[in-house]
């Protein structure tokens, strides 16, 4: 496996199978940038990187980094060459790298004297955020948004717990962000260790680092577990650290741009509305957020800040959030002793479905009926982080490719029995606040109703499934073979495949 220890690395590796588009056209920082990265998110093109933004020059900015391909057999090359893996590696090879990388024993990080991100330095009155190029985004979101792909780096004043993450982060001025701060987010605990001594958190911004930092920040990890030495545990080496200059916070060596300072325990800024995962922008005024402030921002030469344009999907929040906690969620539940094949999350659900797979002989293996396997597995995630953020599972056998939307519907269609444990109630879970249909109360609680449907075979067959009525299932292996073979001597141009490019 190949670990790229940069982004520039791994652009060119990118580049070489077609995945970057270098736009060299003049675009505007408000709203054209967003609109390119928006519709080659949605087409499956090539990421974008500007390269020239006459606002900004001597940066630039990538768009859709972790974006899905509609080269054929690329599907999630992006996602894959992040995190080691072939390009041509499917959703459950990468969900399944996660999941193994979490049983691995972790590998702290390798503190250096100096690294990349250190090229040019910025203290004091020469700080200006707004001589970076954070774009403005959507049509109307409140601001322009630094962070949407970075890594907020912090840590406890006992040094016990190194918390490295994403939340979006929006520039209020040339020495001020504001973001979401949530209390049940690791961000917002680590905060809550400063405030409790009377102190803001120091905090350090890691922009453009190793291609798969921004996967293990949006993993749902438990509190206490260090997201860098897991980075580790996945590349098989140190992740290389450097200290900041103005706090005392490790951040990534190869960053293209670090900003950094103090988390205010008091000071609030207007925030938002921002278009978000959920594929809608709820417009209004914005809301009261905790502001960072910033003492020093150092970069790269010519630097590359990464963007997510978030909102329908498939973007970054569906891949570089949904298949990492696709992979703590399968590691969570085969920890606690349940067969489970994999686990997805359809990136057409924009992370409010989990589709979790069970081995076909888990009556077997752990003498449950169906309805109290799904309660068990419900008591496990309810209780993790790994299932605050969604509020809907659905519980398939591993037949089921859940890496392809239409057989998770059809599963669904077909096997779901309403009533009689079809689904599973939950009242006041814990859950993420931009769920797209909670009201304000849950989203001021952080409380909600989460749902586990029941699509496992039901208990009056005996776990004896029908046979499918597909070629993969219905035709002999050897006739499947020959059609296969013999596909353009039928007359058929090209070889059979899905019309989808996804594959378990």
């Amino acid at each position: 496996m190949t670990h790229y220890k940069d982004l520039r690395s791994y652009l060119n590796a990118l580049e070489a199978i077609g995945e970057i588009q270098r736009v060299q056209r003049a675009v505007a920082l408000d709203l054209e940038i967003g609109a390119i990265t928006r519709r080659a998110s949605e087409t499956g093109q090539a990421a974008p990187l500007f390269e020239n933004i006459p606002e900004r020059p001597g940066m630039r900015v990538l768009g859709a980094p972790g974006g899905v391909s509609s080269k054929p057999g690329q599907w999630l090359a992006r996602i894959a060459l992040a995190v080691g893996l072939p390009a041509s590696a499917t959703g459950r090879e990468i969900a399944d790298a996660f999941a193994t990388a979490r049983a691995r024993p972790q590998i702290p990080p390798r503190q250096v004297e100096t690294g990349p991100c250190k090229e040019n330095i910025h203290i004091g009155d020469s700080v200006n955020i707004l001589e970076l190029p954070a774009p403005l985004l959507h049509d109307g979101d409140g601001g322009r948004y630094l962070n949407t792909f970075g890594i907020i780096c912090c840590e406890t004043p006992d040094k016990s717990w190194r918390s490295w993450s994403i939340a979006r982060i929006m520039v209020v001025d040339g020495k001020r962000l504001a973001g979401i701060v949530a209390p049940n987010q690791h961000v917002g605990m680590v905060r809550k260790t400063w405030s409790d001594i009377g102190k803001d958190m120091p905090f350090a911004l890691a922009l453009g680092g190793q291609p798969v930092l921004p996967y293990v920040g949006g993993m749902p990890l438990p509190e206490f577990v260090n997201e860098v030495d897991y980075a580790g545990a996945i590349t098989g080496e140190p992740i290389e650290v450097v200290k900041a200059e103005t706090v005392d916070v490790m951040v990534p060596a190869s960053s293209e741009i670090i900003v950094e300072g103090y988390l205010s325990r008091t000071e609030t800024s207007p925030e938002g509305p921002m278009g978000e995962y959920a594929g809608y922008l709820w417009e209004g005024p914005p809301s009261p957020k905790p502001v960072y402030n910033v003492t020093a921002i150092t970069h790269r030469n010519n630097p590359i800040l990464p963007i997510s344009v978030a909102g329908e999907p498939p973007e970054e929040n569906h891949t570089a959030w949904g298949i990492p906690n696709a992979g703590e969620i399968v590691y969570q539940l085969q920890a606690a002793g349940f067969p489970v094949a994999s686990a997805w999350s359809p990136f057409e659900s924009a992370n409010h479905w989990f589709v979790i797979a069970i081995e076909h002989d888990w009556r077997t293996k752990t003498g449950l009926r169906s309805g109290e396997l799904c309660r068990r597995i419900a008591d496990i995630l309810f209780d993790k982080k790994a299932g605050m953020g969604t509020p809907k599972y659905i519980v398939v056998n591993a037949d089921i490719d859940i890496t392809d939307i239409r057989e998770v519907v059809w599963a669904f269609a077909t096997r779901n029995h309403p009533g009689s444990q079809g689904e599973l109630v939950y009242n006041d879970e814990n859950t993420n606040p931009l769920v797209a249909y909670i009201d304000n109360a849950e989203k001021a609680a952080l409380r909600t109703t989460k749902v586990i449907y029941n699509c496992l075979d039901p208990e009056h067959l005996n776990g004896k499934l029908p046979k499918r009525s597909s070629f993969r299932f219905i035709y002999p292996q050897e006739l499947q073979n020959q059609v296969m073979r013999d596909w353009s001597a039928y007359g058929y141009k090209g070889e059979p495949d899905r019309v989808q490019g996804s594959g378990g």
